[in-house]
């Protein structure tokens, strides 16, 4: 059973919900990765989704287009993102780490070559953006031979047969966008996901992750009411980006621990 089946199935014995944070390698400074990384856990991520920093992201608003920017100006690529989870592995087994990120990276490493790659690093599920899944049952299939989880967006404007070619595809979990439009962008309409969940888990044997537009506990509440898990990014690197250096790492465990707790009260 791949890390991230094992730890959402304890959460859904406990009755608890997950919580899924998002950072950007590298941002703010790429020696502070891997220590955000076990802030983030200490705080009660129960999985950590790390962004690849890329020049031409799509589906990110502002916020993570400037993390992406901070951390390319340092010079990291998917090696370190890489490097990143084999030294996060040094020391934490446990907590499955998903990347996140576009296809140019892993077409310019080769697909079996990133995925061998990640595996030795201690990867557990990769989400590429601008993979449609009619069109990645091989890099699907290549990643479930390695025990990796190929995890899938879903959105409002979802249709049906999309939603049902994720369903065949996805493991792990899957990430519905609640909003139309990008990262960290416009209001949450409780209604609209608590509609669309239904929809989704007629097609989809995995959990569903909720994402975009959670900034605070009363938000992941509202959607861990509906949902199996939050994900929550942009509003974590903003913490980030307004806070001295120094404090970068207690700041990130503090947030997160601030939204596990609301997220615990639904228990």
């Amino acid at each position: 059973m791949s890390r991230i089946k094992a730890v959402l199935n304890t959460l859904a014995e406990q009755k608890k919900k997950g919580l899924i944070p998002f950072i950007t390698a590298g941002d703010p400074a790429p020696d502070l990765t891997v220590p955000i990384m076990h802030a983030l856990v200490a705080g009660g991520a129960d999985i950590i989704e790390l962004g690849v920093p890329f020049s031409d992201p799509m589906a990110d608003g502002p916020v993570i287009q400037r993390a992406s920017e901070r951390a390319l100006a340092q010079g990291v690529g998917m090696r370190h993102v890489l490097q990143f989870v084999t030294e996060f592995r040094l020391t934490n087994q446990s907590t499955p780490v998903v990347l996140m990120g576009y296809a140019n990276p892993i077409e310019r490493m080769g697909a079996r070559a990133f995925v061998e790659a990640a595996k030795q690093a201690g990867v557990d599920g990769v989400l590429v953006v601008d993979y449609p899944p009619e069109e990645c049952e091989d890099f699907a299939m290549l990643m479930k031979e390695n025990g990796l989880d190929p995890i899938f967006l879903l959105a409002p404007t979802s249709t049906d047969e999309r939603i049902e070619q994720v369903g065949k595809v996805a493991s792990g979990y899957v990430y519905y966008v609640s909003l139309k439009g990008v990262t960290g962008s416009g209001h949450l309409d409780l209604d609209a996901v608590a509609e669309k969940i239904p929809a989704i888990k007629k097609h989809v044997k995995v959990p569903v992750g909720v994402g975009f537009g959670i900034r605070d506990g009363a938000t992941a509440k509202a959607i861990g009411s509906v949902s199996d898990a939050v994900v929550i990014g942009s509003r974590i690197i903003q913490e980030l980006e307004n806070t001295p250096r120094e404090d970068a790492v207690q700041a990130v465990q503090t947030f997160i621990a601030g939204i596990r707790s609301a997220l615990d009260e639904l228990h």
